[in-house]
């Protein structure tokens, strides 16, 4: 019998990559097909099948990815506490099972229901499972960048092939043979469950080479007269319980946005509250670095406002105002995987540069990453405003010129989501590990929010001709860039004080 590793023996590995990092990728794979594969048809879906104005998809679109990205920030507390990482991975994925096949049952009449087990899932699952990614790493590691950024690949790749198959399942693209019409759209979700299952086998065979990493945190309690007390155990039973019971919430509240609205306005201050009160418990050295994660966090909200027009706006914009085909790929489905292919290809590639540089004592601090995504991001909203020059009198764009914008904000998505998963890890305390990491996707959560609010902000009305529809989306698009520009240009600025906050960490 194979005996398991313990902490340090797996982070003394050798080469570039841990092998346990393999596992974790592959798992995070097929979540991340799921994940991004439904994001690229959710508007969609509700302006075809919903019958949903754009303004309202928009609304809806962001309300529904926030509270993805909330529910996280509960998941990672609840791992930290109770599950640990491994427990709740695997509930988050069951979950998520759950979800797909009550929409592939009747996606028309059960969407929110589906959603709602979907959101609950995800909250489980994804800060965790990034979280044990940190955890094979040592503080000092120069390697943990370039990790995540292998990490970062494997997350796209299940984005690239969820956002061509089920987009392209959904539109008869795909398999138009054998599905019939009116069940593209169960087939579609269908597939969320197909990958949450792989994902779920390969997490379970491969789990037991993580050791101790991702380990519930509970003991039974043991009295002075070696008497078990009470039961620990049970407050994991109440964790799966209390789920459950949030799962109708979530899923009354998500339908509606007004009550998203109030969600925001309370989950916000109340994380802040809670992350002061856990600083009241630490040294000036351990708050200085949880400070600085702070200041990533607030600019990340501006970052993914913009970046995710992607599943909002810019999948409308597709569907819409893009013309013809590229590489035998339709308009929806390029919007859905460009950004993925690109991060497949160049970020093993960015990440090796990184340890390079790193080598070589030239490598730029996380700060300045950050501020190169969203100059970069900056620079894609502009290309994206320009395709209005191209429009071929029937308000259609280039596909290709769009396409090459989702290079362009690839490179920046690069420099910044990666590294901001390394650095959470990095700059939380082993205690905080999934709160830090909730928080990040907290913000994620904001930024989702308000990329709604962004979209139905610059939205058409619904009697526009596709031409004022274009002028519309392209001028928003515009303004979206000279924000991330400003973002970029300040976060570059205050990189010194910043670079003092976070001391030690690179």
């Amino acid at each position: 019998m194979e005996q398991i590793k313990s902490l340090e023996e797996i982070q003394n590995f050798k080469g570039k990559y841990p092998k346990q990092l393999w596992s974790l990728f592959f798992s995070e794979m097929w979540e991340r097909f799921c994940f991004y594969g439904l994001r690229g048809m959710l508007t969609v879906f509700m302006v075809t099948e919903l019958m949903m104005g754009d303004k309202q998809a928009n609304l809806q679109y962001g309300a529904t990815q926030a509270w993805v990205y909330a529910f996280t920030f509960i998941g990672g507390m609840m791992a930290d506490k109770i599950l640990g990482f491994k427990k709740s991975l695997f509930w988050g994925g069951l979950l998520m099972i759950a979800g797909s096949v009550i929409l592939m049952v009747n996606p028309q009449l059960n969407f929110f229901y589906g959603i709602g087990f979907l959101i609950v899932g995800t909250g489980f699952f994804k800060p965790n499972i990034s979280s044990m990614v940190g955890q094979l790493y040592k503080n000092d590691d120069t390697r943990r960048d370039a990790g995540f950024s292998l990490f970062y690949a494997g997350i796209n790749l299940g984005a690239f092939l969820g956002g061509i198959l089920m987009i392209g399942v959904a539109q008869g693209e795909i398999l138009e043979k054998y599905i019939p019409i009116e069940k593209r759209w169960n087939f579609a979700f269908g597939l969320v469950a197909v990958a949450m299952i792989i994902s779920l086998v390969v997490y379970f065979v491969t789990n037991k080479n993580l050791g101790p990493i991702g380990s519930s945190p509970l003991k039974s309690v043991v009295g002075n007269d070696g008497k078990v007390g009470l039961n620990k155990k049970w407050y994991e039973y109440a964790v799966y319980l209390g789920t459950l019971i949030c799962v109708p919430l979530i899923i009354k509240m998500v339908s509606n946005t007004v009550y998203t609205d109030y969600f925001m306005y309370i989950i916000g201050p109340f994380s802040l509250i809670y992350l002061i009160f856990e600083m009241t418990k630490l040294g000036a050295a351990e708050n200085k670095k949880l400070i600085a994660a702070f200041i990533f966090i607030l600019f990340s909200v501006v970052f993914w406002a913009i970046f995710e027009q992607a599943g909002g706006s810019l999948s409308l914009f597709a569907k819409d105002n893009l013309e013809g085909k590229l590489v035998g790929f339709n308009p929806n489905q390029i919007n859905n995987s460009a950004n993925s292919l690109f991060v497949i290809a160049f970020a093993p590639l960015l990440g090796l540069i990184w340890i390079w540089m790193a080598n070589r004592k030239i490598e730029p601090n996380g700060v300045v990453k950050f501020g190169l995504g969203f100059l970069f991001l900056g620079l894609c909203f502009f290309i994206f405003s320009w395709l209005r020059t191209t429009d071929n009198g029937f308000g259609k764009a280039s596909l290709a010129i769009f396409t090459f914008g989702y290079f362009v904000v690839t490179i920046g998505e690069i420099c910044l989501s990666p590294i901001g998963l390394s650095l959470m890890t990095k700059l939380a305390t082993p205690k905080l590990q999934g709160f830090m990491m909730g928080m990040w996707f907290l913000a994620s959560a904001y930024g989702q929010y308000v990329a709604g609010l962004f979209g139905a902000s610059i939205s058409p009305n619904e009697n526009a001709t596709p031409s004022e529809k274009l002028i519309a989306y392209c001028t928003g698009y515009n303004q979206f860039a000279w924000y991330a520009i400003i973002a970029g240009i300040l976060i570059i600025a205050i990189s010194p004080f910043v670079k003092k906050l976070m001391q030690d960490v690179k």
